[in-house]
């Protein structure tokens, strides 16, 4: 459905060129982590206030990478602000589970240019994943996979450090 697939590139250039959330919050009260890509070079900067009640009243984020990084970043951002820590743990898991449905499947090289998006891919539970379901098709391209999550997995370790801080 080429409708759909530009829709989806539109959403992915959207939110890399005016990333949301994008800054630094101060530490503390929040915590900072890093994640790197070494195969491709890809930075994220995650930052995170929680309050007392177990919410992400804040979240921030920087670095530097592709479009699909920085896009996933920027979503990530937009879709946990105002969570809980568990319901921001759901979300982790409903777009890794996302990021894994086609896993061994053969793809491209992974660009931008070459990047479909896949119709057919099963829904990721009852989390929404809005604008994130945008990203489905990096599965494709199994290259890219690393890419999309590496927000996620430096999120998941800031949740780990506030929760042994507490």
């Amino acid at each position: 459905m080429p409708g759909l697939d530009d829709l989806y590139r539109e959403v992915i250039l959207d939110h890399y060129r005016s990333p949301r959330n994008q800054g630094e919050l101060e530490t503390p009260p929040a915590v900072r982590t890093e994640g790197f890509n070494p195969l491709c070079g890809d930075e994220v900067i995650v930052f995170v206030d929680i309050d007392d009640n177990n919410v992400i009243t804040d979240i921030a984020i920087g670095g530097q990478g592709c479009s699909i990084s920085q896009a996933s970043a920027s979503m990530m951002s937009a879709a946990i602000k105002g969570t809980s820590i568990g319901e921001a743990r759901q979300f982790i898991s409903a777009f890794k589970g996302l990021m894994s449905i086609h896993e061994g499947e053969l793809g491209g090289d992974g660009s931008e240019a070459e990047m479909g998006i896949d119709a057919d891919v099963a829904d990721a539970g009852d989390i929404r994943l809005g604008d994130l379901e945008a990203l489905k098709g990096v599965v494709k391209f199994p290259v890219r996979i690393k890419c999309a999550t590496l927000s996620w997995n430096t999120l998941a370790q800031a949740l780990d450090e506030a929760a042994s801080d507490a």
